[in-house]
């Protein structure tokens, strides 16, 4: 028995990396899977058939899956990809959104193309999906009454959360899936539909293209014994978002490194100052708030040497 038999889900950019092991760990737990990937570079050009090596996998492991190839930010193409699942499966259950590129350039350096690609691959690939997947949601909770007790769970990371110099495409797009995260938990929260972020870390396509940081991309499967930098480290965290066990959990984000899990903590007020019933002036802040909130240290320093 597994946490996740008879349930269906999608993962997309399921054909390497942490998607893969997604899809893998879903498997093993019993879910069905739409693997889904378009097969393209990690910058996000070409077509191919990469996830066609994942269905092979879960089946010679003796589960179920089908291949998709479809580009998760073209709205038609992610609505068919959800009509996919549920014509083959039934029904759908589940729905992570992992897909992504990157096209890394400093913010004077960038181009317009590398800025659109990259939003185009996370944000709108994200929402794109989660619309057509809700969309079906609300129809069988208002036909049925009943909470469908669907999972969303999307990828975020460390540096869309704390920022990374060079990936000013990159971490944008990431900090606003983690934004998208938390009004699509309250939106979807009454049909009985949770929605959860993960920010995983590993040895991926990705982060094997960060300049001098000397990773080289595995697949999950390729890392044998227990390694920090297997990509696959953050598949139990959404195995279990996608199970009944974790059905009081929604609007959260969830930090893998490692053999670490941490909730992450969103914006909140910090140190603050207040002058009741009066405007500031802004001569006065200086004193204020150097003494109050930030003193003389500049406060985006702390994230410089975050990974």
């Amino acid at each position: 028995m597994g946490l996740l038999d008879g349930k269906v889900a999608i993962v997309t950019g399921a054909g390497h990396g942490i998607g893969r092991g997604h899809a893998l760990e879903l498997a093993r737990e019993g879910a069905r899977v739409v693997v889904n990937d378009l097969g393209g570079s990690v910058t996000g050009e070409g077509k191919g058939r990469d996830a066609d090596v994942v269905v092979g996998v879960i089946a010679g492991r003796g589960g179920q899956a089908v291949a998709n190839y479809a580009d998760v930010a073209d709205f038609s193409q992610a609505e068919e990809m959800v009509q996919q699942a549920i014509d083959t499966y039934g029904q759908l259950d589940i729905l992570v959104n992992n897909a992504g590129i990157v096209r890394d350039g400093m913010l004077w350096k960038i181009t317009e193309d590398d800025w659109d690609a990259v939003i185009r691959v996370h944000l709108k690939g994200t929402f794109a999906p989660l619309h057509h997947a809700a969309k079906h949601w609300s129809a069988r909770f208002k036909e049925t009454g009943r909470k469908v007790g669907a999972r969303v769970i999307n990828t975020t990371s460390g540096a869309g959360l704390e920022g990374n110099i060079g990936q000013i495409n990159y971490t944008t797009a990431k900090g606003g899936i983690a934004s998208l995260t938390i009004t699509a938990s309250l939106e979807l929260f009454r049909m009985g539909v949770t929605v959860n972020c993960l920010a995983p870390a590993g040895a991926t396509r990705i982060s094997a293209t960060i300049p001098g940081a000397g990773i080289e991309a595995k697949e999950p499967d390729e890392f044998g014994e227990f390694s920090p930098m297997d990509p696959s480290l953050g598949s139990p965290v959404v195995a279990w978002l996608a199970s009944e066990e974790a059905a009081h959990v929604t609007g959260q984000v969830i930090r893998v490194v490692g053999e670490d899990i941490n909730l992450l903590t969103p914006w909140d007020y910090g140190p603050g100052i207040s002058k009741p019933g009066e405007r500031w002036d802004p001569a006065e802040l200086t004193a204020k708030m150097n003494a109050h909130v930030f003193g003389t240290r500049h406060p985006g320093l702390r994230s410089m040497n975050k990974s």
